[in-house]
């Protein structure tokens, strides 16, 4: 079975979808796993950011996204079929990579998470909502190395779907307050959900993004947050940070062909940062 991780962090423009497609492309660019993302998230950013808009569409019309597997539970229906919805060899780098898989999102997701919500069990979380992606893709799932979940800025059911079936689970935050605040709650809820579920998922650690080194606040929030770390309780801070870099953000143009990993994700120390952290990630995950 794969090595399954939830990326996740209850604030938006923490660089979480970033930090998704980044280990994705560099798992299967530059250590030849097989890695299926699943985007989770009804912004759909991870989506067009690996496969171009025009493609996404047609695949949300014929029912190929996640919208379908939800939309099936709801109304008892069987029309998604995840071997089908899976679009393979993606992103844009030389027209698409090899060992690199998407399951896209939809923006309709935003139309029935209320309707999802009110038919799921929150509270012993043994209603078959939250495992609605654990079953869809049981036969699916072996065929990866690693499975990278982009989740919503939320716990809410979809989220949860992800957590489901997830090993690990990693936090993306920049180093302010505002980022920072919402890791007790994330590390909380796993917690309530590991006990209630009976579901073992580790916090496999908070990976610094958007770092700013120039920052005096970005420097002591880093160093508060490695000093405060408490071993067995809170996830590692990871060694590797991400700079906050105009070319990182880039990397998710579709429309631009790239030939490489350093074309795409910005010249050579947005490169040498993520093939840092995505070294590091295989040594905490063992894979």
């Amino acid at each position: 079975m794969p090595v399954v991780t939830s990326v996740i962090n209850l604030k938006g423009g923490v660089g979480k979808t970033t930090l998704t497609l980044a280990l994705a492309h560099y798992l299967a660019g530059e250590h030849s796993k097989r890695v299926l993302v699943i985007d989770l998230d009804p912004q759909t950013n991870a989506t067009i950011a690996m496969v171009n808009e025009r493609r996404w569409r047609e695949r949300d019309q014929s029912g190929q996204t996640l919208y379908q597997l939800f939309r099936d539970q709801l109304e008892g229906t069987r029309n998604f079929n995840a071997r089908d919805a899976v679009i393979t060899r993606v992103s844009n780098i030389g027209g698409g990579m090899p060992g690199l898989d998407l399951l896209p999102a939809s923006i309709r997701l935003h139309r029935i998470q209320d309707k999802i919500t009110k038919v799921a069990d929150l509270d012993t979380y043994r209603d078959g909502m939250v495992y609605t992606l654990r079953e869809a893709l049981r036969d699916t799932l072996p065929a990866y190395d690693h499975v990278l979940i982009d989740c919503p800025p939320n716990l809410g059911v979809i989220t949860l779907n992800g957590i489901a079936i997830s090993k690990y689970f990693l936090i993306p935050v920049v180093p302010d307050i505002l980022s920072t605040l919402g890791v007790p709650l994330v590390l909380d809820r796993m917690a309530d959900f590991a006990l209630r579920a009976q579901h073992e998922i580790f916090g496999l650690g908070i990976v610094v993004s958007r770092y700013r080194p120039n920052s005096r606040l970005h420097r002591q929030t880093v160093m508060s947050m490695r000093r405060d770390a408490i071993p067995g309780i809170h996830p590692p801070i990871f060694n590797s940070i991400i700079n906050e870099d105009i070319e990182v953000a880039e990397a998710a143009d579709m429309e631009e062909p790239v030939t490489s990993l350093r074309q795409k994700f910005g010249g050579s120390n947005p490169h040498k940062q993520f093939s840092a952290l995505t070294d590091e990630y295989l040594r905490y995950v063992g894979g």
